[in-house]
């Protein structure tokens, strides 16, 4: 075990308790930048790492009751046979992994849809709700099937970046269900979601090769206490400002990613 990790695991734990961004917009990134960990390895790893943390998290949004469950089924009908097919694909066509350079643009394109989001979502959902209002009525079928699609999309993309599963559904589900979930009902649909897809897609890799426990294990003795104290300063930090903070990180990782 290297305890080197550990204060890696510090780092983003605190950043997902402050925020409530997902680990694998920041893990994946800082194991590849930071310690030049292989991506398919550090996105391997980064998977479980999420499984891990989220369970604890989906655990805890249950038991307060923060979820739709309808919801969570959708999504899943959609992300969990993407992320299978993605995995048999890479098996199959790819010895398991993508090529480097090809994972690096990849996984530096999600950071930056991930950045952009995260910005424009207040301004997204202002407009949306105003217009689901007025369409309730005929829209059921659409927001069903706009799930499952999204879902699907959401899969491939976790599977193959470790990124998505996070700040990518929450922004999806605010604009597809700007009437039926508040913000909280979001966030614990969103992290009940990310428990079987990213554990489906952390055994994918697993048995591709792709996944390294010793690290895993390393990092998860730093994320725990670092939730625990980012949990505890998120009330206290401006939200905006940590919003714009958490952006420009992830689209400077991006820009590394991208053109390393």
């Amino acid at each position: 075990m290297d305890f080197t990790y550990s204060l890696a695991g510090i780092f983003v734990g605190f950043l997902v308790g402050l925020t409530g961004v997902g680990g694998g917009s920041l893990m994946a990134p800082l194991l590849i930048l930071l310690f030049g960990i292989n991506p398919a390895v550090a996105i391997g790893t980064d998977l479980w790492f999420a499984a891990i943390t989220k369970t604890v998290g989906g655990a805890i949004h249950h038991r307060l009751g923060l979820a739709d469950w309808q919801i969570v089924k959708r999504l899943a009908l959609g992300s969990i046979p993407a992320a299978v097919i993605t995995v048999l694909w890479l098996s199959f066509f790819h010895d398991g992994q993508l090529h480097s350079d090809l994972l690096m643009t990849l996984l530096g394109a999600a950071l930056l849809l991930t950045a952009i989001l995260i910005l424009a979502k207040q301004r997204i959902t202002a407009p949306l709700k105003k217009l689901h209002r007025k369409l309730t009525p005929a829209i059921e079928r659409r927001q069903l099937l706009a799930t499952m699609g999204g879902g699907a999309a959401v899969g491939v993309l976790v599977t193959l970046t470790s990124v998505g599963a996070g700040a990518l559904v929450a922004v999806m589900l605010a604009m597809i269900y700007p009437l039926r979930l508040n913000a909280k009902t979001i966030v614990g649909t969103d992290i009940i979601h990310a428990v079987p897809l990213t554990l489906v897609a952390a055994l994918g890799h697993s048995w591709l090769g792709n996944a390294d426990m010793w690290l895993l294990a390393s990092l998860l003795v730093g994320s725990i206490p670092g939730i625990v104290v980012g949990s505890l300063a998120a009330g206290k930090m401006n939200d905006t400002l940590v919003r714009y903070a958490l952006a420009a990180m992830l689209a400077v990782s991006a820009v590394k990613m991208i053109w390393s």
